[in-house]
């Protein structure tokens, strides 16, 4: 299991990313989804927690086959879907993904949101994370994927006419006002003899593109939600979600009737090594897992996921 903990500051409150977070992440997955890929809502409806009260449970599913890698591709059908489930008790959330297909893949992400600047050495409250798994996005610098780029989305641009704020400067972080940082601790498993640290430095790596893209595109949003109500954003929520689902379902063809890229329709939770050569297969020697921060990851080139960022 690979374990980062990431911390992403921006210019809001907690109390306005509320809004802004919901906004975002709609938004976002309309955005992404067409040609039978993207984001489908199955469930989203009220929940209760006893520790953190009231909140929302949310699942989704996530067609993303064509964002796969190369090497992947081949050991999945053409129509697969990865489940996110969240749990959102904000500013304290739970999101959780799971695919049928490959069962022992498991990624769980858990988020603090906080009125500091990353500061919070152990926000989580059991334990403190180690200084090389805590990795910092910046969202005005960190690069992300060119085809995600969008110079109305660019922070060093950004002005808000609506509250005043922008653009950001080098340095903004120790200096802007208001400030707040999403903690997010990401847990990752994939414990599939030699696939390991391949598949899980691959979802670490996209995650952080997702994380920046997301975050990114929540502020340079701002002027299009800030003032709305709770009730107003979910409203918003509900609309997109019925759009989104209907261009999903419009777009994508009867699943029954795809067959499997190839003759491999076996799960990869064999483990072992001769078993893997009886299926063609070849093992691979990974590299350790790299101590610094940020995080720098020794594979190259990999596509990225459009998931929903949070």
């Amino acid at each position: 299991m690979l374990m980062k903990e990431y911390r992403i500051c921006m210019p809001l409150t907690v109390e306005e990313y509320q809004i802004g977070q919901l906004y975002m992440i709609s938004k976002h997955s309309h955005e992404q989804s067409g040609g039978g890929e993207g984001v489908e809502v199955v469930r989203n409806e009220p929940d209760t927690h006893p520790v953190y009260g009231l909140g929302q449970v949310t699942e989704k599913r996530i067609y993303l086959n064509s964002k796969l890698p190369s090497w992947m591709r081949k050991f999945v059908p053409m129509i697969f879907y990865v489940t996110e489930t969240a749990w959102n008790f904000y500013p304290y959330t739970v999101t959780e993904y799971s695919c049928s297909f490959l069962p022992k893949l498991n990624v769980r992400i858990e988020t603090r949101f906080e009125n500091d600047n990353g500061s919070n050495e152990n926000v989580f409250g059991d334990s403190a994370t180690p200084r090389d798994s805590v990795c910092y996005l910046d969202i005005l610098s960190d690069p992300i994927p060119d085809k995600h780029y969008k110079k109305t989305e660019d922070l060093s641009r950004w002005v808000s006419k609506s509250t005043g704020r922008g653009p950001l400067l080098e340095g903004w972080r120790n200096s802007a006002g208001p400030i707040m940082c999403s903690y997010k601790r990401v847990h990752c498993s994939f414990e599939v003899y030699g696939f390991q640290g391949r598949t899980e430095e691959f979802i670490h790596r996209n995650i952080q593109d997702i994380l920046l893209v997301g975050h990114r595109q929540a502020v340079a949003w701002t002027d299009e939600w800030h003032g709305m109500s709770l009730e107003e954003v979910r409203e918003f929520e509900k609309k997109l979600q019925l759009e989104t689902n209907s261009k999903l379902k419009s777009d994508r063809p009867d699943s029954g009737s795809v067959p499997l890229r190839s003759s491999l329709s076996r799960s990869l939770s064999v483990t072992d090594e001769p078993s893997l050569k009886k299926m063609g297969l070849k093992t691979v020697s990974i590299p350790p897992d790299s101590p610094t921060c940020p995080c720098s990851y020794p594979l190259k080139g990999p596509k990225r996921l459009n998931s929903n960022p949070e």
